[in-house]
């Protein structure tokens, strides 16, 4: 390993983490080349006392319990030893965690009974794939957090802004980077055994099957890019490969379900898209875009704030606002939304509205 390029906070390529048992050679050389400064966090008896009264839920532990519970759990394994460290090259730190199993098993403990073991077991063998990292980044963390796949594929072209930051969670210390790296190494934050692969130049003709098959075919697509030659590319391809997408629109709470592997003939966007392709829409003017993008959208259900926006593009603002409570909100519905395509309790196609406007008055 080169400790120069390997072990240097903050290098753009770093988005996924380091796991080490103690008993890996790869640990041992890990050991005797020490990040510089390294920080641990060893909290690994908290996590194992919390293992243990998850599945002793009726029972009441004392300081005295605990004294025999561990040692008894334990074995002959030493507290050191047990579990896996994470190596956060990003971060400069190595986090002592439970092992897979039952990292899994206690993170996702409070989803009990929203979601029974069985429902759990499936959404794990899940891959989604994600194209657009605004509003992605908050359906990407939000997936990773409940736990609906146990791998993605993050797909964005561009770079962090400050005028980002009214909707991505995410720090100034970020500026500059990769949108899709910023998203892994959250992810990875949250859950270092989701497996996560980044297409950091967006969904290009070259590499559009790779983010859709490589190693194994994803089981749902999330677009929400701006770029309506992707739009319209990557649905060409899911149709193709039967795979459901979902796209979140963030004004009026608008969701898009396309269900192309229940309704393999389903035209494109309900109908909406009916004509486009990447190859005609490299030829339209820009007012000819403008009013593909609103065709798209059912301009005439759109809110008045966003009708009246679209009107000052490239006049007094440069693109579509957007709000953090509407992409967060599309985070959380989009989450639910592939929850339930995962678990067939959602079969529907259409065009649907979470408009707090309406619901909240």
């Amino acid at each position: 390993m080169n400790r120069n390029i390997l072990y240097t906070p903050n290098q753009p390529e770093d988005v996924q983490p380091l796991i080490f048992k103690t008993t890996d050679k790869s640990y041992k050389k890990f050991c005797e080349n020490l990040p510089v400064s390294m920080i641990i966090v060893d909290e690994i008896e908290a996590q194992l006392k919390g293992l243990i009264k998850s599945r002793n839920p009726s029972q009441k532990f004392t300081d005295e319990d605990w004294q025999m519970i561990l040692p008894e759990f334990l074995g002959a394994t030493h507290l050191d030893d047990y579990g896996v460290w994470v190596y956060y090259p990003w971060l400069n730190k190595l986090v002592h965690l439970l092992d897979e199993e039952e990292f899994i098993e206690l993170r996702t403990n409070r989803n009990k009974y929203k979601l029974t073991q069985e429902e759990q077991a499936v959404l794990r063998t899940k891959k989604v794939g994600v194209i657009g990292l605004s509003v992605g980044h908050a359906i990407a963390t939000s997936m990773a957090m409940e736990r609906v796949c146990g791998a993605m594929h993050l797909a964005d072209f561009d770079e962090l802004e400050l005028s980002n930051l009214n909707r991505i969670r995410t720090g100034v210390q970020n500026l500059g980077l990769k949108k899709t790296t910023i998203a892994a190494r959250e992810i990875a934050e949250i859950d270092p055994f989701i497996k996560v692969t980044i297409y950091s130049e967006g969904i290009q003709d070259y590499n559009m099957e790779s983010f859709f098959t490589n190693e194994s075919t994803i089981d749902l697509l999330v677009e929400v890019c701006d770029g309506i030659e992707q739009k319209i590319a990557s649905r060409l391809m899911a149709k193709e490969l039967r795979i459901p997408v979902v796209m979140d629109t963030n004004d009026r709470g608008m969701i898009d379900i396309e269900r192309f592997d229940l309704e393999p003939q389903r035209p494109l966007l309900h109908g909406l898209a009916a004509g486009l392709t990447p190859e005609t829409l490299a030829n339209q003017t820009m007012e000819e875009r403008i009013n593909t993008v609103m065709r798209i959208v059912d301009f005439e259900n759109t809110s008045d704030k966003l009708k009246y926006s679209m009107n000052e593009i490239g006049k007094t603002i440069s693109s579509w606002p957007q709000l953090a409570s509407s992409v967060l909100l599309g985070g959380a519905v989009t989450t639910d939304v592939v929850r339930r395509v995962f678990l067939n309790e959602l079969k529907s196609s259409g065009r649907f509205y979470v408009d707090l406007d309406q619901l909240i008055q």
